[in-house]
């Protein structure tokens, strides 16, 4: 599989990592870095799993408007949101591993065009492909 990008982001961590700040080239965005306390942080900053939910909540968002309206599935409404919950902790094998649950919420749709879209979404999502099969990933329509 080829991927033929049209746009890069760059971002730059320094001082430390997830004790540290991180910041876009662009210099629109810079945040200061902690870990959570789950993890023996001071919780002050932000940590990437909390930049990771963002992204892949926005981008799924995305990915299942392009699918309804690319594949004549329905009208996702104005009010649809995409709730990202993303966890670490240690793998059985050994280091650290990332468990998403993505929650769906089409308002006014029937539940199977809402399944559909979400299921067309998860297929299309840069985000879903880039964790597939490296994480695992729920999703679930309320």
């Amino acid at each position: 599989m080829s991927v033929d990008p049209k746009y890069w982001a760059e971002a730059t961590a320094f001082g430390g990592g997830r004790n540290g700040h991180a910041k876009l080239a662009s210099g629109m965005l810079t945040v200061t870095m902690s870990s959570p306390k789950e993890l023996g942080g001071d919780g002050k900053g932000h940590n990437p799993e909390e930049l990771f939910a963002l992204g892949y909540a926005a981008c799924y968002l995305s990915a299942m408007r392009f699918a309804a309206q690319s594949e004549k599935l329905g009208t996702v409404p104005e009010d649809a949101s995409v709730n990202a919950h993303v966890g670490i902790g240690p793998r059985s094998d050994g280091g650290f591993g990332l468990k998403v649950t993505l929650e769906v919420s089409l308002p006014g749709l029937e539940r199977d065009v809402a399944e559909k879209i979400a299921e067309r979404g998860h297929f299309i999502c840069p985000y879903s492909n880039a964790t597939k099969g490296n994480i695992e990933v729920e999703i679930v329509v309320l």
